[in-house]
């Protein structure tokens, strides 16, 4: 892949001697595509990059190696091209990592929706129809993995790959908490239920927190904010509850996703607007959220940027985020018994202090103190409780990839 500006590496080869065992992770959205590459015999990860504007005749490709680096314009039609180029991207022969496409043992693809079909499985005719069935549930998501993974199939006939569901982690909520109060013919022949989604994070977290405080058992609230925000309550390392439901489009409000709302709503708004049903339902998905309320952006930085110059909607916007954030985490605390951590994750996690202050101003009654110097300051994984607090509160950078990466390796054991 020529035209890229990045330097040689000197080496890349492993200095120990277990053998390479080489995994490409895919993350997809509906016009990008984001990968990493893991040797998971020591879990380095060797080179990462991303395709945007997926569809564009103008994408924008990027890949780092260590601290070198490179970008390139090109068309790219489809996911199943972004696949391509990635990979000569990994195998060009001045820059890459890889001498051949072949090195690497599989790719697992960070799926959403699957269904009936809720863990992590080899890609096959099984799978794909299972999340076609969900087209519907993840019109967003859906559709772009089942293109990418039957061009993978047709291209790279004998690359192994591995679809791990974000639904998988949270196959252990109780039944109370995770069926809705809907017929049973519906929910049993539809699979309609709460779900729950950003499940290679929220187990990421599951398990680092579990490593940070020395115990299994530690009763953790994993809260994933950022474009896309679920909040998840954890004991044993396993998920309990969680704010997203029979969709990725439920729970808190997104950045221009409405989050939770009432669907007898939607009978007067295709009234009085003249929407059909697809179209409001679209404009739910896509002009809702923090956009919707600020009528400015769906990016956090922006709406509180509005809000310090005096914005009510952007004011507004970030009161209904902080207020449902707050509500979802006094009932996990409820359904807990209380909490040993609080850990914030992903772009706003743990980026934003405003937010995390204003998430857990006046719990002091609760056990929870902040720090507000180390709130403010922090950079990284690092705690921002005071010493007074009995609830630990953490930032923890997410990596849903490498638990990707591990769950492929897993399923490629048992072959």
């Amino acid at each position: 892949m020529g035209g890229l500006s990045m330097q040689r590496m000197e080496s890349l080869s492993p200095t120990h001697e277990e053998p390479a065992v080489l995994v490409l992770v895919a993350n997809l959205g509906s016009t990008s595509f984001k990968y990493r590459l893991y040797d998971m015999s020591d879990e380095r990860c060797l080179a990462r990059g991303a395709v945007d504007r997926i569809g564009d005749t103008e994408s924008k490709c990027t890949v780092s190696i260590g601290d070198w680096s490179g970008e390139r314009t090109m068309s790219v039609p489809d996911h199943g091209v972004a696949v391509e180029a990635c990979l000569a991207q990994l195998t060009d022969p001045e820059h890459g990592v890889l001498k051949d496409a072949s090195e690497v043992a599989a790719i697992g693809f960070k799926a959403v929706h699957g269904g009936r079909m809720s863990g992590v499985f080899r890609v096959n005719a099984e799978v794909l129809d299972a999340m076609a069935e969900m087209n519907a549930a993840a019109p967003a998501h859906n559709p772009p993995y089942i293109a990418a993974m039957k061009a993978m199939q047709q291209r790279f006939v004998d690359l192994p790959l591995v679809a791990a569901f974000e639904t998988d982690f949270h196959q252990t909520i109780p039944a109370a908490r995770k069926e809705y109060a809907i017929p049973r013919d519906w929910a049993n022949e539809f699979h309609i239920r709460k779900w729950g989604f950003h499940g290679a994070s929220h187990r990421y977290i599951a398990t680092r927190s579990a490593e940070l405080l020395g115990r299994d058992d530690a009763r953790v609230i994993s809260c994933h904010l950022g474009g896309s925000s679920s909040i998840t309550a954890i004991r044993n390392r396993q998920s309990v509850m969680t704010t997203m439901g029979m969709t990725p489009q439920t729970g808190l409000p997104q950045n221009n996703r409405v989050g939770d709302f009432d669907p007898f709503a939607l009978p007067l708004i295709l009234q009085r607007t003249g929407m059909t049903l697809d179209e409001a339902l679209a404009h739910l998905a896509s002009q809702g959220g923090l956009l919707g309320l600020s009528g400015r952006s769906g990016d956090i930085r922006d709406v509180e940027e509005a809000a310090a110059d005096g914005d009510a909607g952007s004011q507004l916007a970030l009161d209904v985020y902080v207020e449902e954030i707050r509500r979802h985490l006094g009932g996990m605390i409820v359904a807990l018994g209380g909490a040993d951590a609080i850990v914030f994750t992903a772009g706003i996690g743990e980026n934003d202090d405003l937010i995390r202050g204003r998430v857990c101003e006046g719990l002091e009654e609760l056990g929870i103190v902040v720090d507000p110097d180390a709130n403010k300051s922090l950079k990284g994984e690092s705690t921002f409780h005071a010493e007074s607090s009995r609830t630990q509160l953490w930032v923890i950078p997410t990596n849903e990839e490498i638990i990707v990466a591990r769950q492929t390796v897993s399923v490629l054991q048992q072959a």
